[in-house]
């Protein structure tokens, strides 16, 4: 028979199935919003959905669940997320419910505020990292000495 329409129909729908994605429980969050490597996003960007950023964003950036910053991707931005992942580089403050993480390659240029910071070896951080609601995390209530050192300033213990 040369024509056999049922075997390519079955073809066909065994092509989709290898492409489908096993439903998970672990994996609720799924990709919404993606900035391409050739995009140049300016103004307030914001969603509540994950987002992945491989371009450009200046503005603000603004999600309830997973921001990642690709490698060569720029943030020029405050931004405000569930929890994010940076390997790219972020100039603004960044408000992070959560958890973040800098890989290697990061290079972020402004102040976090998060619940957990991970940051692998050669990230770069130029700001101030605030961890708000730790509990049993104890304040001092008299200020503590610092010296100063070039503009780096330095807690002395007691």
């Amino acid at each position: 028979m040369i024509f056999q329409k049922s075997t390519t129909k079955n073809v066909v729908e065994e092509e989709m199935t290898q492409f489908e994605a096993p439903v998970s429980s672990e994996k609720v969050d799924e990709v919404e919003t993606v900035v391409g490597p050739s995009v140049n996003v300016e103004g307030d960007f914001a969603s509540e959905g994950n987002i992945i950023v491989k371009g450009t964003v200046s503005g603000s950036v603004h999600t309830s669940r997973f921001l990642s910053v690709e490698p060569g991707a720029k943030i020029m931005a405050n931004v405000r997320a569930g929890n994010a992942k940076i390997s790219g580089e972020v100039k603004g403050n960044l408000k992070i419910r959560e958890t973040i993480e800098l890989s290697s390659t990061a290079k972020v240029l402004g102040d976090i505020e998060c619940r957990v910071l991970s940051v692998e070896p050669g990230a770069l951080l130029f700001g101030k990292v605030s961890m708000p609601g730790i509990e049993g995390a104890e304040t001092r209530s008299a200020r503590p000495r610092a010296s100063r050192r070039g503009e780096e300033m330095v807690e002395v213990g007691e």
